[in-house]
């Protein structure tokens, strides 16, 4: 029988999510490249700038560090070259997430990613 492990899938997002610093890079650069095709690009950079918030609680940090970390895994459930569907997995791993941990994903957030993406994302974002 099959291990009941319910977290298949999820382990290089788990290690990675370990490195703060690296997601922090990385998702800058996997972000800029792919934020025209992102629908949820806005609530992408909310959960982000929450989850990097020294104000946040460290359970809700890791949850969305986690989600983070999913989206810029380069393989992953669905990879994301596949042409609308590609970010479908990342989508419902956000989702998923910021459900769980949506009362602390605050105004300011998601000012914050609203502002960002109206200006443009530039270098100076991935110092934040």
């Amino acid at each position: 029988m099959a291990s009941s492990d319910h977290t298949a899938g999820f382990e290089p997002a788990d290690r990675l999510a370990q490195d703060r610093e690296s997601v922090r890079r990385r998702f800058w650069i996997k972000f800029k490249r792919v934020m025209a095709q992102l629908p949820f690009a806005e609530d992408l950079l909310a959960a982000y700038y929450c989850a990097f918030d020294k104000e946040t609680p460290r359970h809700v940090q890791a949850a969305l560090i986690g989600a983070v970390a999913y989206f810029i895994l380069p393989l992953d459930f669905m990879p994301d070259v596949m042409p609308l569907l590609g970010f479908t997995d990342d989508a419902a791993v956000l989702a998923t997430a910021i459900r769980l941990v949506a009362s602390h994903i605050t105004q300011e957030h998601r000012d914050a990613a609203r502002a960002a993406l109206k200006r443009g994302i530039d270098v100076d974002e991935t110092t934040e």
